[in-house]
């Protein structure tokens, strides 16, 4: 195994505990990651060299040596997030926690253009960066470690092919057939770019959020549209093609209106020519037990613009169908819940994603890591 990658590796499994929990030691880390003392005392010193670690104090147990005691650093290193719409663009700044830190939302013309997204995507970083002081990736030596951005995630309308970042073809947009969105994104802000699917996004967030008993569940979103990401065994399933997720394009009503895919009585459609909230939340719901049905989740997590206009009258939708129609309810538990980020849920996803691409693990599910409140929500 290469010695940077390991070296990685080991400080992305110390940085996942210190984001669970509110101090950690070197006998707790040796512990949950099965690192020996040595290699976590290399560990802890690197990390706080490079400021993502700070000492906490002292522990001093009833028995044997006081232990140091270290915590996260959450403003060391940074990420903006972006989600796309088919109406706006919304920004979220994240720290290394996972908090969001910031947030903005500005409309899309109608139709939008690659180009027209990244003028105004330019435009939106540019002045997060400015606003909050912060520093390129990577910062020489000798600088403030501080106030670090890794980068920028994009939590985009698919489908889309997540591995090479290219956009193809974001339903009811005529310009976004084959747009390489990640490098053409990357070349105009001189960062690091993630692309990913919005919902993929959206439920990353949520899964840091919720920490390690979340870990079968999906986010439902309806904002200009309909989808779920998936996160499967406490990591996101993107699929064979990385296009999983297209949730809205699964047919509830074979002689139901065309759908934007081309099929007709897609939920999508028939969710979008229902006459009221309340019908539109049933037809949600029916689609909600489809995916229950098939996937066996503990968690809904409802999100998404529209849908949180009436947030009530969804959740009490969904949650009157997994008790009234899904087989076995008594014992097949589900929580159903409405998203605490809001509308900025899509947006911190993509950002805690960039967080992931160098702080993450990569396999989040193979670390036993405790179940806590993670630091993140403590405010």
């Amino acid at each position: 195994m290469h010695l940077a990658f390991l070296r990685d590796y080991h400080e992305a499994l110390v940085i996942a505990l210190a984001r669970t929990l509110p101090t950690l030691e070197r006998g707790t880390v040796a512990e949950v990651t099965g690192l020996t003392p040595q290699a976590v005392s290399k560990v802890l010193a690197r990390l706080v060299e490079e400021g993502l670690l700070a000492p906490a104090g002292v522990r001093r147990p009833a028995l044997g040596k006081p232990a140091a005691v270290y915590r996260l650093v959450p403003e060391s290193r940074w990420a903006i997030g972006a989600h796309v719409t088919r109406r706006e663009l919304r920004l979220a700044l994240t720290d290394l926690a996972g908090t969001v830190r910031a947030s903005t939302a500005t409309p899309l013309p109608d139709d939008f253009t690659p180009e027209q997204l990244l003028v105004r995507l330019a435009s939106g970083v540019t002045t997060m960066i400015a606003e909050h002081r912060l520093t390129t990736p990577d910062p020489a030596p000798g600088a403030d470690p501080a106030r670090v951005l890794a980068g920028v995630g994009i939590g985009m309308i698919g489908p889309l092919d997540q591995s090479s970042g290219t956009v193809r073809g974001a339903h009811r947009l005529r310009h976004w057939r084959d747009v390489p969105l990640a490098e053409l994104a990357g070349q105009r802000l001189g960062l690091p770019v993630v692309l990913d699917k919005d919902v993929t996004a959206g439920v990353t967030a949520e899964a840091w959020r919720r920490g390690p008993a979340f870990r079968d569940a999906a986010l439902v979103v309806v904002d200009a549209g309909v989808g779920a990401g998936l996160w499967l065994r406490g990591a996101a399933h993107r699929g064979a093609h990385t296009n999983a997720s297209e949730f809205g394009h699964t047919v509830v009503r074979l002689d139901g209106p065309r759908c934007a895919c081309g099929r007709h009585g897609c939920l999508e459609a028939v969710h979008e020519a229902a006459a009221d909230p309340a019908a539109a939340a049933a037809v949600l719901a029916t689609g909600v037990v489809n995916l229950l049905q098939t996937l066996d989740l503990g968690h809904i997590v409802l999100g998404g613009a529209d849908l949180l206009r009436h947030g009530d009258v969804y959740r009490d939708a969904v949650e009157h169908a997994v008790r009234t129609e899904l087989p076995g309810a008594d014992w097949l538990t589900v929580e159903v819940s409405l998203t605490s980020l809001g509308t900025d849920v899509v947006a911190a996803g993509a950002a805690m994603q960039v967080l992931n691409t160098r702080y993450g693990l990569p396999d989040p599910a193979g670390l036993r890591l405790p179940i806590a409140e993670p630091l993140l929500l403590r405010q």
